[in-house]
């Protein structure tokens, strides 16, 4: 029988499905839930513990507030302690997910067994805006600030306003969870507000590590050169499909297959 349950830490909805020694712990990006990850805790809950919950501040039905990166990370630690009773689990992020993400394991590379990362790499290294062109880059700074502007309006119109990008930019999340509360980290990474992002480092991986991207979107998150030297390390993949920014939606199947054969090398080879 295939354990089901719901915690409740710090004041966030935690939901664990699944059985097996090893814990997932799947976090998401803007404009999304827990429930992006449906098809992948489908997937895998056979033989491994799906941990998933609703990023801190993103829950319409809670109160709007915005996560300092210190708040969030000492949330993350609090969750994976008490799902992983003292083993180390593999994280799934995606988007602000893989910020967020990379972020807890530059801080707690012991809790970390391995990670898969979508679509987000090397966003914060001083090679990612280089390899951006002037559009991309204009881009970027358009969407990225109307939804920081959409988060401090807040309300009605904010929410209309963050509805609106997510339709323009194709998100995958049902519309009635999306709301202004969700932007924060926007907020704050072009304001510097709340403590700011700014201790935040570029990744550095030491454990296995599979990067999936797509390739269906007007510019890419990762650098040439960091999927090239991910690519080298040992334990590491990188594999490109072709599907838009929410690949584990638009791929499901391809994807939770790639993962799943990622896994299972890795546990013959005892990593």
């Amino acid at each position: 029988m295939q354990m089901s349950q719901k915690l409740q830490i710090d004041g966030i909805d935690v939901y664990v499905e699944g059985d097996g020694p090893e814990t997932i712990v799947m976090i998401h990006g803007w404009p999304d839930t827990y429930r992006l990850w449906d098809s992948q805790v489908s997937a895998l809950k056979s033989r491994y513990r799906c941990v998933r919950f609703t990023l801190p501040g993103f829950d319409h039905t809670k109160p709007r507030r915005a996560w300092s990166l210190a708040e969030t990370m000492q949330l993350f630690k609090a969750i994976v302690e008490q799902v992983a009773a003292g083993r180390k689990v593999t994280l799934m992020l995606h988007d602000w997910g893989c910020f967020f993400g990379y972020a807890f394991y530059m801080r707690n590379p012991a809790l970390v067994s391995r990670i898969i990362g979508i679509d987000i790499g090397d966003v914060i290294s001083s090679e990612y805006p280089a390899s951006l062109s002037r559009k991309a880059k204009l881009m970027t700074v358009g969407y990225q600030n109307w939804l920081a502007l959409a988060w401090r309006v807040g309300g009605a119109i904010g929410d209309g306003m963050t509805r609106f990008m997510a339709r323009a930019l194709k998100c995958k999340s049902d519309p009635q969870y999306i709301n202004s509360g969700m932007n924060y980290p926007y907020y704050i990474q072009w304001t510097r507000a709340y403590g700011s992002y700014k201790s935040a480092v570029s990744l550095s991986v030491d454990c296995p590590m599979l990067f999936i991207y797509a390739t269906k979107k007007p510019f890419m998150f990762h650098s040439p050169t960091w999927i090239e030297q991910l690519s080298a390390k040992p334990g590491c993949r990188v594999l490109a499909m072709n599907a838009g920014h929410w690949v584990m939606v638009d791929r499901a199947q391809e994807f939770n297959q790639a993962v799943q054969a990622w896994l299972g090398e890795l546990e013959r080879l005892g990593q």
